[in-house]
């Protein structure tokens, strides 16, 4: 078991240690590195070059971050997000997003339907209503309110692979370390604004109604502007239960690095969940100083950057072997 004492025992030990090549973490107490962007898994290289347009010309990490996740929610060849995601077990597509800005505003949609940018509603309930999270129909008449178009987001291939899936599965929704559900990025811009934005169309499958992490403030994503912003990915349940981008935040509060913030919340999960091998999580955090962190419960979870040095992938440390 790779933990959180051994890591820094190993990173301490070789002068080839795991941190210090890891390009994320290179150059680190050489002073704030902005602007930054980081996001979740390979098909985060995309959403960060449109974000990287934005921050590039000293644009607010606010808009970067809406403007990056809105690629993969359009990309109808990822099936986990925006138009072309999995649907529920009765063949319905619904949505869940959230963005919090540099002053810890933050707005929110849940088991939202036939609206193809997600992220756009909840920056649009963060910034026109006195509301935290709209859901359900509620958060679609206000989309439609605010000039949103109600579309048909189930594809195709979509809906192919529901027919196929129903032909074998349990009814219930399977968990599986590969369902890559999330977009989640953090952004850092030139003014030292921190923001963040998540959105998916949650485990393919699922129960209808299901809600997982990602549009719960403080569980897939938490910014706090005095200290860093954390994103999740993987199964939500796991997340939610121990608050886990508000845990990272809170322990980079109390001194730890982005890394080791990311470890301990990835280990917590570990030692509660009774099956942590049946299951993937993964956080990604970022620092006001532009120093990242992430860490996944196993083998697999990969995250990109983007800064004026690199545009790059990495694969995450991880806990279990």
């Amino acid at each position: 078991m790779f933990t959180r004492r051994n890591f820094i025992h190993t990173t301490v030990a070789s002068t080839g240690s795991l941190l210090l090549s890891n390009p994320l973490t290179q150059n680190l107490g050489t002073g704030v590195r902005k602007p930054v962007v980081v996001s979740t898994w390979d098909f985060g290289q995309k959403a960060n070059a449109r974000a990287w347009e934005i921050l590039g010309r000293q644009g607010r990490a606010l808009d970067a971050v809406e403007q990056g996740v809105m690629v993969i929610e359009a990309d109808t060849s990822n099936m986990t997000v925006g138009v072309g995601g999995l649907p529920d077990r009765d063949g319905k597509v619904t949505l869940d997003a959230c963005i919090m800005d540099e002053h810890g505003n933050a707005g929110s949609v849940c088991f939202l339907e036939h609206i193809s940018h997600p992220i756009a509603v909840a920056r649009m309930v963060m910034e026109r209503t006195p509301h935290v999270m709209l859901a359900g129909e509620g958060a679609l008449d206000f989309a439609l309110s605010q000039g949103f178009k109600k579309e048909n987001i189930l594809t195709k291939e979509a809906k192919n692979a529901w027919e196929k899936w129903k032909k074998s599965a349990e009814y219930k929704p399977i968990i599986n370390v590969e369902n890559h559900d999330t977009i989640a990025m953090l952004a850092l811009d030139s003014q030292g604004g921190l923001a963040g934005a998540c959105t998916t169309s949650g485990l393919a499958y699922k129960l209808h109604g299901r809600v997982g992490d990602s549009p719960i403030i403080g569980a897939g994503l938490y910014v706090d502007p005095e200290i860093g912003g954390a994103a999740a990915t993987g199964l939500g349940e796991a997340v939610m239960r121990t608050v886990g981008s508000f845990l990272v935040v809170e322990l980079m509060r109390q001194g730890r690095s982005p890394q080791e913030a990311c470890m301990e919340a990835v280990e917590r999960i570990a030692k509660r969940e009774k099956r942590p091998q049946d299951m993937q999580i993964g956080y990604l955090a970022l620092g006001r100083n532009g120093e990242v962190g992430a860490y996944s419960l196993q083998k697999g979870f990969t995250y990109a950057l983007q800064d004026e040095e690199q545009s790059t992938t990495v694969a995450a440390l991880y806990y279990l072997e």
